[in-house]
């Protein structure tokens, strides 16, 4: 087993350890040790997720991920559950759009106890009949709620619009129609498809050392997972501009989501960027959007906007509900500001208020055993490193005026910009 270490913020007054621990059995995940609490929290990710399901079955994965804690090997839905209970342990797994994920979460003494029902549940999965159909009447009666929700059905027309062909083009909690026909023998091959180690990124946070955590990775994966790697997640195309979609319904308000593609995140100008959108529309109250749209006209409750990554690409996606009549009005300031940050940028005191809150607000992320662990997955599946990690802040103080003006002009192209709305709107 080995282990590195990289000192996150170590140059900015804040810091925090991560080592990069290397099981015996050739397991690797990140590790921030903090014996404040006896706890220990394990979260982990197999790249892949709804995006590897077949294109007539959108909603196997996350099926599945749900039922892997409705049993396993010789325990039931309600052994299982007690077992997990009387112990403490709490266990969880979801599919996104690019990955299938988990989380434990154990008092220290129960690790080796957590990590034994973890890798019960990857190895194997029980996906009794009348467990999935109670699983499978949730998710459908979930979907027909769905289906009357505006915000929802905005959302799902939007990345569908934008990513035609493309498999998160479908809702990663699939469709009724989808989900309806999967059964064990489906549902295990879900899993199969899923579970590779060299598809398998992994982080641990709370009381536990690096040679602990080699003895928990390799318990709970090593003879669960098997070698080799999932299909690979689809290249991200290019971001289809639709200009604008209606979807009829009678509702009160008009939902709509907004946007386009947007810089990779690997990119030079990401800090940057990302102060730019904090500045147009990821601020709350203190964004442009919120002041035009809503204090200045009143024509909103709420606008945001956020750059949404994957590995090697990411798309600046925003939401907004007006009133029916309204909406014609809020769609026309939002173009207006829109173009106003592409063509003469932020100013000044905006950069300076967007890099003090992003660098205030970076520890926050790790202020909890499970939040910590989380974070340091989602950096993994993007392709970061520690020391990606340990130069954030530095990076965010360097941005400058210019470059913030520069990635403005890069981030938001007026032409492109997008508009699926659900409701009865005016335009």
């Amino acid at each position: 087993m080995s282990a590195s270490r990289a000192q996150v913020g170590a140059t900015t007054g804040w810091s925090v350890p991560v080592q990069v621990v290397v099981s015996p059995r050739g397991i690797r995940a990140w590790l921030i040790e903090d014996r404040s609490v006896p706890v220990v929290a394990l979260s982990f990710a197999f790249a892949g997720g709804a995006a590897l399901d077949p294109p007539d079955r959108p909603g196997r994965a996350d099926l599945a991920a749900s039922l892997l804690t409705q049993g396993a090997g010789p325990y039931d839905t309600a052994a299982f559950s007690s077992l997990l209970r009387d112990r403490a342990v709490s266990l969880s797994f979801d599919a996104d759009r690019d990955s299938l994920s988990g989380s434990l979460r154990v008092l220290e003494a129960e690790r080796a106890f957590g990590a034994e029902m973890l890798a019960l549940a990857l190895a194997e999965p029980r996906f009794d009949e009348d467990a999935v159909a109670r699983v499978k009447a949730q998710k459908v009666l979930a979907l027909r709620r769905q289906a009357e929700d505006p915000r929802t059905l905005a959302a799902r027309r939007w990345w569908a619009e934008s990513l035609p062909g493309h498999p998160f083009a479908r809702p990663a909690n699939g469709t009724e129609e989808g989900i309806a026909p999967l059964g064990p023998d489906e549902l295990r091959a879900a899993m199969a498809a899923q579970l590779r180690r060299g598809s398998l990124v992994a982080a641990a946070a709370g009381a536990i050392d690096a040679e602990g955590l080699g003895t928990l990775l390799d318990r709970a994966f090593a003879g669960a997972v098997p070698e080799g790697e999932a299909a690979p997640v689809p290249k991200l195309p290019p971001v289809r501009a639709f200009g604008l979609a209606v979807i009829e319904r009678d509702a009160p308000q008009a939902a709509a989501t907004f946007g386009h593609g947007a810089i990779p995140p690997e990119d030079p100008d990401w800090e940057a960027a990302q102060v730019v959108n904090w500045i147009l529309g990821g601020g709350g109250f203190s964004s442009r959007l919120m002041t035009e749209i809503r204090e200045k006209r009143g024509l909103t409750y709420g606008i945001g906007t956020g750059l949404v990554p994957f590995r090697g690409a990411s798309l600046l996606v925003g939401s907004v509900s007006t009133e029916n009549a309204r909406f014609g009005e809020t769609l026309a300031v939002l173009r207006a500001e829109w173009a106003r940050m592409a063509e003469a940028g932020p100013s000044e005191d905006e950069v300076a208020a967007g890099k003090a809150y992003l660098s205030g607000s970076f520890p926050l992320g790790f202020t909890s055993t499970p939040q910590i662990a989380g974070t340091l997955v989602a950096l993994q599946l993007l392709g970061r490193g520690p020391e990606w990690l340990a130069g954030r802040l530095a990076r965010l103080a360097a941005v400058t005026i210019e470059d913030a003006r520069r990635a403005a002009r890069r981030l938001y192209d007026p032409a492109a910009l997008s508009v699926a709305v659900a409701g009865r709107p005016a335009l």
